[in-house]
């Protein structure tokens, strides 16, 4: 059996992509060995070449003793020899028993040869040209040798002729002379030259074919046929009846006659074809490699495996509901029945639903019918793990699958698809589970006082019988080898242990189970198995013994295992021995105990033969655990589980550990968050299944040592959940006082919330953000952006319990409730919340805490809830919280002697208006929400009281949960049974919804329960009135009778025709004016002339209505484009309301709300302001000068650009434009802006650049400049906008440029590229996120915003400019979306992207929408698109190249033609949401942008991502040169220490500690007297959030010392002048002076205890400088203006105060925000003197004397300072300021030179040693300058 690879290695590995061969760090070279670029395969190659193959090769793994542990079958290695030389490649493979061979060729062998670890295969070089280098042998390659594709199927080459099982390959070595592009592993037959259209038109995948990948495959150039420039060999062929098909070449086109031999089960692709030059070298090597006769018999291999056929129930008859009698019986029938086998992977365990032939129906209001289909739900998926027991997890016999238990559902997991199959029927929580030899047979047994076990047959899921355990509490089960005999140990009714042994051989032939023996016993047991060499035996432990048993005669006996000086032990678990069959005495059982003991035991003399503890890792220097009989404690071991090779171990400090049979030392660990329950090696040996304490279940990957997480759950019952659609994401709340939230798609773990003594209690989901609502027991209230994985806000509104907390289902408003009665309403606008009201006791104090204890309806008018009593319903307005409606439910059944109670609200359909109340005695009320009528009422619905309601979006279908089971009803009740049930849970369910799309359904409890809702969908009714998806800018006839078609869905073959009549007008409810609205009139004409002065805004109202004109008539009016909204009251003709007066500007839309689209641009908060005043240096005697720009600002939108044909490449960063050399890597800065540069435009003969950026101090407008790229001046300001431009572009002949203003603007300008004058300005009533101009008119342009695309045409008639405008709305499907990006087409095509992830087609003659699909997760914010293809880009970090080139046919064949496919080329994921993008005309290569700050160069040929530019995203928190100034260090609040080349700005090297925050970092200083600085010797420290010091070495690129001194945040560090000492010091104050020789900390001082260092800065002096001994003076500076200066001996373990200044402060910072740092550093220019700046009586920077203790003098600065630094080599004190300046002030006295560049605080300054350099940063941004003079 071929072992299934690894994850990671499907469907094919790159090795030298993946082993990443270029930096040589995990493979090696020798020799002649040089990486060269190869212009005909456009890619990377190797050359290897010298005269002798051993000493000139490239190897990987590095070392001999590794193994790359690649699984696929075929190796395809993408070669060429050189011409007129020998090559060797070998190939280093392992076998199933671990037998290394080795396998070699080359054209230096002239005859097969073979040995028992040793294949060598001559290989004949063919030529261009189709001859052989010399007919019938082997030799040098011809001088015209073709690149080759060698496919090797390694298995086959094992088999064939070692007779041996492939398991995995170790080693490549490939020797001189050759030329090598590529090596891939993988499970699939790649075949050359066939595309991927073909490949899904054939359907080869299901054949195991595939076309080649993009990064093995060889360049084609058009015309050309691959087989006539390659050679496709693959060895050995399937068999050997015919020569010629051991190697293989395929042409495209096949030819009659030739006989083709297929793989069985996997057929070729098509038949191929062999020119005789071919056949002559594969007949030679037939002839060579054929294996010689065996004389032994070789074993039968079986080619295919039968199919098991499985039988499938008929459900069971469904009784009516209120019947609870038969309800009962119905239950223990299905819970009993043996019959009926279940079905292999049906979820959906249905319990009521009778009987029905033929095809189901929709039910028909009055028939005789129940729900339909029968079932309406299947279960899918259960997220959790254990209930009673978390220990048992068992591996079916192949290893394909896992089988554990959930509560009372026991769940089979395939491992390769992920897809759950349930075993269904116990009633309470399964406590054991045991497999028998062969997985056929599988035991559970569940807890509780009715002990029931059951036989199910595993593979088709059929419970073969039930049977009494006669144990309530069942600890261990365990089955024979064979199957026939089960072992139980439990308790029984009197609490007594007790064995019970039970014959199972008849269960498969239709008997039952029959207990064979059974005994008390006054032992303790913890496990008990049965030996698999005689069902008779078994064994069992616990505290204090190890016993032996037999059944004989009937009885069950033992004796016990002499233990000695074990026998107090606590033994927890045992296995036996894996291997070939032995006598029973030779038999070894391990045993193992809480204390760390292994014990040996011998079986035949019944006494320990050895014993080990294992001990914790000892200090000796290899990390690894050991075995022995030292002192300590031992390893406490939960588990133990045997293989042939080695031992698995899980144990009780969280390690799975993985030993060798001698228990020598542990070879491989895992460690987990929780204690480990049980380990369990898989049947062949590669994996170790594991279980842990708190519910999690994975698997250690042996080969990949990788582990696999493969379920988590939560510790106790689930409260309640809330579900987001977008994102597919749910949340969860437990018992276990943690709020997790999960991926449904593949139901893993993505957050964990907990908060320290607190228990949450509900969460809710925003319905539009990706943000979580939390409530608390204390009464807060937490929302948490799940994007930024940070905390939002924090309300104390509440001071108790949080009963209720919800969203309206519009996202505006939020309500909670508390357990006081308290119910609480906020405001969410732009993702911040805030409190608009407060009321007191009107929340029920008894209603309990529920996520559905607050409900609002589907239209977000009202809120429901249960208060001020229990009997009362009360209905309010949601936006005011005013009381609207009370119901007492008490009232409605006077013949009750027990007044009635609401527990649970739901709404019903808006259009009904209609309220659902579950009552306390099992009923359903159904109110009218406005009357409080009493519509219907539903009796009884479970048995006990009703725990949640949920209706369908549709209104059809309602879900009940109570007690143990889920209903579904008709919520009409007009079926003669109107519901069915559902059972699983083994607790109440405590809540049940559907799902946002409607497709699936939740429930909770014990588990989380994913069921497939089976409903059919809902039969739409005849629109009332025709939609038009979009309506054509040219006029249209009116008597057109083609009718409207729908929009397709994602990607349909059939296409809608374009309505090409009028349409008719928009049904807008007033009420609603900032929803989703269209910009322009589509009313009659009646509204239209009620809108005064329309007809200079409106122009051809005869013509078509849709159809707006905007035009520029020479007045100072500002033309506007505004909705005209339905009017559904009666208002007065004279003053119509909304109506815009002439000559007035029309006002903004009443709620500037950003959009849900990440595509529009926010700019990031600043608090700092531009300086007053501005010391700018005199034309030509600067000092400064600005060098290089470090970062890219990932927070714009479009703000980098590149053309291709003249390499211009420009970016932002910041307010400064980076115009780069892409060659030379050398950069110009433009600085123009003050503010954060959002956006850029380039036009199309790159002349001109447009950048845009917020408004200054005093300016009321944004600030777009327009640049020429030839000499970078700038040209031109245009101020128009009036918050930030969200987007600009150029028309395709450059006469214009248009700009669209943010959500708050909404504006969009044209102007003239001629003289820059605003032609036209439009407002409209929606936010625009994207423009774009058509390339094939020069006058069309299009805009996308919320819900449609804009279609303009400008229209120029001398001076005066207007525009045509028409808005064509998104298809219906899609919903209520924001359009987020576009792009032209070829021809008449636009695209454009959704914020839901699709893009849509839309034809530019007729502005329709013809098509969409699927393209992404996210949303789609970029999109480039060049002839062909189409590139996208979004916010899952994905960019993909998709093939469009039959959409074109798609629009001009209509719905008819059956082409219209799109087809997805490649992907690549970067490392950041997509912002960016510029690609070249062919859309191979281009460059993108992300939010992580980072520019790629992008390469679709080669499928290649490599860094352009990085940035720190998030604020940079220190900067440092390196002591030879070559390169400098940057920190970051993300926890990353970036290393970069000065000279090219390049990342070097990036450390990275995940969710910590590193504060500051240092350089370590050269040794004194050594220059250059030793490459060993360069180190970087770092100090981190949590308290921790990390040392890394630059050079290895590695971290060598982490050590914890602090308990708090460090803020400062430094090294000693020596760079033998470390200081650090920390935010509460604490100085702590550490070794990193050592690690150890030697001194921690307190004086500045309470206030965070801000400085540690050292330096060198004379030992007996000022009075104190030692070499070294160091300062520490606290944030409360005090300075410390110490001197400092650290040989002699000497540090001593040398002076102690304390600054004075005015009392309050009157005018500040916050305080200015406390700055101090030793003056290098004058010895003995310290600079001070900080918060004081006067903003000034103090000179103080350490010998004279006095301040020497003072310079008067513009503000306080922010940050500090003083050049070492020239009097010069370069100071950064809170309103972005950045000053260099000459020392004592001179001018100040002030210098711009930084768009916020400049809050970092740092001098090179030399003093020629000065790096400085503001927030992300580091600027590198020089000094000129220097």
């Amino acid at each position: 059996m071929i072992p299934v690879p690894a994850a990671w290695q499907r469907p094919y590995l790159n090795i030298f992509k993946h082993f990443r061969v270029e930096e040589w760090k995990r493979s090696a070279k020798e020799g002649d060995v040089a990486a060269l670029t190869d212009t005909r395969l456009k890619g990377t190659i190797y050359r290897i070449r010298g005269s002798n193959p051993a000493s000139s090769y490239l190897q990987l793994p590095r070392a001999g003793t590794q193994s790359l542990g690649l699984t696929g079958r075929y190796l395809y290695l993408l070669f060429r020899p050189l011409p007129r030389k020998h090559f060797l490649v070998h190939l280093d493979v392992t076998t199933e028993d671990n037998q290394v061979v080795r396998i070699s060729f080359s054209n230096l062998f002239k005859e097969f040869k073979s040995t028992a670890t040793w294949l060598q295969f001559p290989f004949v070089c063919g030529a261009a040209n189709g001859g052989t280098a010399r007919r019938g042998a082997t030799g040098a390659a011809p001088a015209d040798v073709r690149w080759t594709c060698l496919v090797l199927d390694l298995p086959s080459i094992l088999g064939l002729y070692l007779n041996r099982r492939y398991s995995h390959l170790r080693g490549v070595k490939l020797c001189s002379n050759l030329l090598v592009k590529n090596l891939c592993t993988s499970d699939l037959l790649f075949e050359p030259g066939v595309t991927f259209s073909e490949a899904r038109l054939r359907d080869l995948s299901s054949r195991g074919v595939a076309p080649m990948p993009r990064e093995l495959a060889f360049p084609v150039p058009k015309g050309e046929n691959w087989h006539d420039l390659y050679d496709y060999i693959r060895f050995p062929s399937e068999g050997s009846k015919v020569p010629c098909n051991c190697i293989r070449k395929s042409f495209p086109s096949p030819v009659a006659g030739d006989q083709v031999l297929e793989e069985p089960g996997r057929p070729l692709t098509q038949p191929v074809t062999l020119s005789r030059a071919v056949c002559d070298r594969l007949s030679l090597v037939h002839h060579i490699t054929s294996p010689k006769a065996v004389p032994h018999r070789c074993p039968v291999i079986t080619g295919s495996i039968p199919e098991v056929h499985l039988a499938v129930p008929g459900p069971l008859r469904a009784v009516p509901a209120g019947d609870p009698v038969l309800e009962e019986k119905q239950r223990l029938h299905s819970a009993g029945d043996t019959s009926q086998p279940l079905p292999l992977s049906d979820g959906g365990i249905h319990v009521y639903a009778r009987q029905r032939r033929g095809q189901t129906t929709r039910a028909v209001p009055g028939s005789e019918e129940g729900l339909v289909p029968d079932p309406i739900l299947k279960l899918k998926t259960i997220i959790g793990f254990g209930g009673c027991s978390t220990k048992w997890a068992l591996w079916t016999r192949d290893s394909t699958a896992v089988v554990y238990p959930c509560h009372a559902v026991i769940v089979a997991l395939l491992l390769k698809t992920g897809e759950q199959r349930f075993f269904l029927g116990h009633t309470d929580k399964v406590s054991v589970l045991a497999f028998s030899g062969s997985s056929t047979l599988l035991a559970s047994a569940q807890a509780g006082p009715r002990g029931v076990g059951r036989l199910w047959d595993f593979p088709t899921g059929t419970c073969l019988c039930l049977f009494k355990t006669y144990l309530q509490s069942l600890v261990s089960l365990s089955f024979s080898h064979s199957g026939a005999v089960l072992c139980g140990v439990g308790k029984d009714v009197h609490s007594k242990t007790m064995v019970v042994v039970w014959n199972t051989a008849q269960a498969t032939r239709g008997g039952g189970v029959t207990v064979l023996a059974k005994a008390h016993t006054d032992v303790d047991i913890q496990a008990m198995k049965i030996a698999f060499f005689d069902d008779t035996r078994m064994v069992s432990c616990g505290r204090d013994n190890i016993r032996l048993w037999r059944v004989r005669s009937g009885a069950l006996r033992s004796c016990p295992v002499s233990l000695g000086e074990y026998h107090s032990l606590d033994f927890t678990d045992l296995a036996f021995e894996e291997g070939p069959e032995r006598e029973p005495e030779e038999r070894a059982l391990f045993v193992c105990s809480r204390s760390g003991h292994v014990l040996e035991v011998d079986y035949k003399n019944v006494c320990v033969q050895s014993a080990r503890r294992l001990l914790p890792a000892q200090p000796q220097g290899n990390g690894q655990e050991q075995a022995g009989s030292g002192s300590g404690p031992g390893i406490a071991i939960n588990s133990i589980s045997m293989s042939l090779t080695f031992c698995a171990t899980g144990s009780e400090d969280g390690y799975v550990r993985l030993w060798p049979l001698d228990f020598s030392a542990a070879v491989l660990e895992a460690e987990h968050e929780a204690p480990v329950s049980s380990v369990c090696i898989s049947p062949d040996g590669h994996k170790v299944l594991s279980t842990t304490a708190t519910g999690n279940l994975g698997y250690l990957d042996i080969q990949a040592r990788d582990y696999n997480t493969l379920m988590r759950s939560h510790k106790d019952s689930v409260l309640g959940f809330s579900v987001e659609g977008r994102w597919k994401l749910i949340a969860t709340v437990s018992q276990d006082n943690t709020i997790r939230v999960w991926d449904l798609t593949s139901m893993q773990q993505l957050y964990d919330f907990s908060a320290a003594e607190e228990t949450p209690c509900t969460v809710a989901f925003h319905p539009s953000w990706k943000i979580l609502a939390c409530g608390f027991d204390s009464g807060v209230v937490r929302t948490f952006s799940l994007a930024a994985s940070d905390l939002l806000l924090e309300h104390k509104q509440h001071r108790a319990a949080i009963t209720g907390l919800t969203f309206s289902p519009d996202g505006n408003l939020m309500f909670s409730s508390c357990l006081q009665g308290t119910l609480a309403l906020y405001s969410f606008v732009a993702q911040k919340t805030q409190v608009l009201r407060v009321l007191g006791n009107v929340v029920a104090r008894d209603a309990g805490i529920g996520v559905d204890t607050l409900v609002v309806s589907g239209d977000s008018r009202l809120l429901a809830f249960v208060g001020p009593s229990k009997y009362v319903v009360t209905v309010m307005e949601a936006c005011s919280l005013d009381e609207l409606l009370r119901v007492d439910i008490s009232t409605f059944d006077l013949h009750s002697a027990i007044l009635d109670s609401a527990v649970k609200v739901c709404f019903g359909p808006v259009p009904q208006g209609e309220l659902l109340v579950a009552t306390s005695s099992n009923k359903i009320l159904v109110l009218d929400a406005k009357t409080g009528r009493l519509v219907r009422e539903v009796s009884p619905v479970h048995k006990l009281t009703c725990s949640s309601l949920a209706l369908s979006r549709d209104g059809q279908y309602l879900l009940t949960a109570g007690d143990k089971v889920i209903k579904v009803w008709d919520y009409r009740m007009r079926l003669t049974i109107n519901f069915q049930v559902f059972i699983g849970h083994s607790e109440p369910v405590r809540q049940v919804a559907f799902t946002p799309d409607q497709q699936h359904v939740i429930s909770v409890g014990d588990a989380i329960f994913l069921w497939d809702f089976l409903a059919p969908p809902p039969v739409r009714s005849s629109p009332a009135r025709a939609r038009s998806p979009a309506s054509t800018l040219l006029l249209r006839s009116d008597s057109s009778s083609e009718k409207p078609r729908d929009v397709s869905e994602s990607p349909r073959q059939t296409v809608p025709l374009p309505l090409l009549s009028t349409p008719p007008c928009l049904d807008i409810s007033s009420d609603h004016q900032a929803g989703f609205q269209s910009i322009f009139s589509e009313s009659d004409k009646e509204e239209e002339e009620d809108l005064p002065g329309s007809s200079r805004v409106v122009a051809n109202r005869h013509k078509d209505a849709s159809v707006l004109v905007v035009g520029s008539d020479g007045s100072e009016e500002e033309p506007v484009v505004r909705p005209k909204v339905r009017q559904e009251s009666p208002r007065s003709p004279e003053n119509p309301a909304n109506e815009p007066r002439k000559g007035t500007k029309t006002p903004k839309s009443p709620c500037s709300i950003r959009p849900d689209s990440y595509r529009h641009f926010t700019p990031r908060f600043k608090a700092s302001v531009l300086p007053q005043s501005f010391s700018s240096p005199p034309a030509g005697s600067e000092a400064l000068k600005l060098k290089a720009v470090i970062g890219y600002n990932g927070n714009g939108r479009g703000n980098m650009v590149w053309n291709p044909d003249t390499g211009f490449f420009a970016y932002s960063c910041g307010c400064v434009i980076v115009v780069e050399d892409l060659h030379s890597g050398s950069q110009n800065h433009w600085l123009g802006h003050a503010e954060e540069i959002s956006t850029l435009a380039l036009s199309h003969d790159a002349q001109v650049l447009a950048s845009a950026s917020g408004k200054k101090d005093g300016d009321s407008h944004c600030q777009i400049c327009i640049w020429s790229t030839q000499d970078g001046a700038c040209t031109a300001e245009l101020f128009h906008h009036e918050t930030q431009v969200q987007a600009m572009a150029f028309s395709w002949d450059d006469r214009f440029l248009v700009t669209i203003g943010d959500y708050s603007d909404q504006t969009m300008a044209l102007w003239s590229t001629h003289t820059y004058e605003l032609m036209l300005s439009t407002r409209v009533l929606e936010p625009l996120h994207d423009v774009a101009f058509s390339p094939v008119s020069h006058q069309d342009l299009a805009c996308v915003g919320r819900g449609a695309v804009m279609f303009w045409l400008l229209e120029q008639q001398g001076a005066a400019v207007r525009l045509k405008v028409h808005r064509a709305p998104a298809p219906d499907v899609l919903g209520l979306v924001e359009l987020t990006s576009l792009c032209y087409g070829a021809d008449a095509l636009l695209y454009s992207g959704t914020n839901s992830g699709q893009i849509c087609v839309w034809d530019t003659e007729t502005n329709s929408c013809f098509m969409t699909w699927e393209a992404d997760e996210g949303e789609i914010g970029v999109l480039v698109c060049r002839h062909k293809r189409l590139v996208s880009g979004s916010n899952t970090k994905r960019i993909r190249l998709w093939s469009v080139a039959t959409v074109q046919e798609l629009r001009l064949k209509g719905p008819d033609t059956r082409s219209g496919l799109v087809l997805l080329e490649h992907e690549i994921t970067l490392d950041g949401t997509i912002v960016s993008a510029a690609f070249d005309d062919s859309l191979e290569m281009g460059i993108v942008g992300t939010t992580a700050g980072t520019l790629w160069y992008i390469n679709w040929v080669e499928s290649t991502s490599i860094r352009l530019i990085s940035g720190h995203k998030n604020k940079v928190t220190e900067v440092c040169f390196s002591p030879d100034e070559s390169h400098c260090a940057t920190c970051g609040e993300d926890g990353s220490v970036r290393i970069w080349a000065l000279g090219s700005t390049e990342l070097v090297v990036q450390f990275q500690v995940l969710n910590q925050s590193c504060q500051c970092l240092a350089w370590k200083p050269r040794p004194v007297g050594l220059w250059p600085c030793a490459v060993e010797s360069q180190h970087v420290v770092a100090g981190y959030s949590d308290g921790t010091v990390r040392v890394f070495s630059v050079s290895r690129t590695e971290m060598e010392l982490k050590m914890h001194p602090h308990t708090a945040a460090l803020t400062a560090i430094a090294y000693s002048t020596d760079g033998e000492m470390i200081l650090s010091g920390g935010k509460n104050g604490i100085v702590a002076v550490s070794s990193p020789r050592t690690g150890m900390t030697i001194h921690v001082l307190a004086d500045h205890k309470g206030s965070p260092i801000t400085v540690l800065q050292c330096t060198r002096k004379q030992y007996h400088d000022f009075g104190v001994e030692g070499g070294e003076l160091w300062l520490a500076t606290s944030s409360d203006r005090r300075v410390s200066v110490w001197g400092s001996d650290w040989l002699q373990d000497k540090c001593e105060l040398l002076d102690w200044l304390s600054f004075p402060a005015p009392a309050g910072p009157e005018g500040l925000d916050s305080l200015p740092p406390s700055l101090a550093a030793f003056c290098p220019w004058e010895h003995g003197v310290l600079v001070y700046v900080g918060f004081g009586m006067q903003e000034e920077a103090l000179f103080y004397s350490l010998r004279k203790k006095q301040v020497l003098r003072k310079i008067s600065l513009p503000a306080f300072a922010t940050s500090l630094s003083l050049s070492p080599a020239a009097p010069f004190m370069a100071i950064g300021f809170g309103d972005r300046l950045l000053r260099l002030q000459p020392c004592p006295a001179g001018d100040p030179q002030d210098y711009a560049g930084h768009d916020d605080t400049v809050h970092l300054c740092r001098f090179a040693p030399s003093g020629r350099r000065l790096l400085t940063a503001s927030h992300s941004a580091v600027l590198v300058w020089e000094l000129t003079g220097a």
